[in-house]
């Protein structure tokens, strides 16, 4: 309670520093997404045959040249995006320990609270995703899974990951991009919360969009193994 000529009590130390850890997740959550269509976008290119997709891997090597180095661009890419990988997943840490902290006390019924099924999809979903990158990373990136693994042929890495013999990597691949699509349509929303953009009035136009979004993410990166695993492209 605030009598008059007492100025309200300043926010702890900690409430600053979890308002901050909130704000890092909105933003390197925001770097993610920004790769994220980018990267659907590039994979999308399959669809216009060998040499659309193989060229356009080849220019992101090229980019910047001849200021830069051969590369230089694409690995700069690569270390923010680690970065913010790293700070999300350190920030949201933190945030949930001091989340369960501040509730010490577990209650045998307690009512369902709106979020709590997304928050529950974050965690696993994270772990998930986590799993995924580091073996997407070893299949198409360095090819050391990849049945054809050669460097510079996108396409026919692409075919030979999700070739119908191979069901069980697009099977993966499936419950990692669904994973991603849950992650996503949360983020989303948070983020808006977290840059105080969403009000009473606007929280269903909000949460059309971030569903939408995510929408889009799954079906433009599940349409390339898919379209693979059905013979629409070879």
């Amino acid at each position: 309670m605030v009598t008059l000529g007492q100025r309200p009590a300043a926010r702890t130390p900690v409430r600053r520093t979890s308002v901050q850890l909130k704000y890092v997740m909105a933003v390197t959550g925001a770097v993610m997404l920004l790769y994220l269509v980018a990267h659907m976008v590039g994979n999308l290119k399959i669809f216009f045959g060998m040499a659309a997709i193989d060229t356009y891997a080849h220019w992101l090597r090229e980019v910047g040249e001849p200021a830069l180095p051969y590369g230089t661009v694409l690995w700069l890419v690569r270390v923010v995006l680690l970065v913010s990988v790293v700070a999300h997943i350190v920030s949201a840490t933190i945030l949930a320990r001091r989340a369960r902290r501040a509730r010490p006390v577990r209650y045998a019924h307690r009512q369902p609270v709106q979020g709590s099924y997304a928050a529950r999809t974050m965690r696993w979903g994270g772990v998930i995703i986590a799993l995924f990158v580091v073996y997407h990373l070893l299949d198409l990136t360095t090819g050391h899974l990849n049945p054809h693994g050669v460097h510079g042929e996108v396409h026919a890495n692409v075919v030979a990951d999700f070739a119908p013999d191979r069901w069980y990597v697009t099977l993966a691949y499936t419950l990692a991009v669904v994973a991603v699509g849950f992650h996503v349509r949360h983020g989303v929303w948070s983020a808006l919360q977290s840059f105080g953009r969403s009000s009473a009035a606007s929280q269903k136009a909000l949460q059309g969009v971030a569903l939408g979004v995510a929408v889009v993410l799954v079906v433009g990166f599940l349409s390339v193994p898919f379209a693979v695993l059905t013979g629409l492209v070879a």
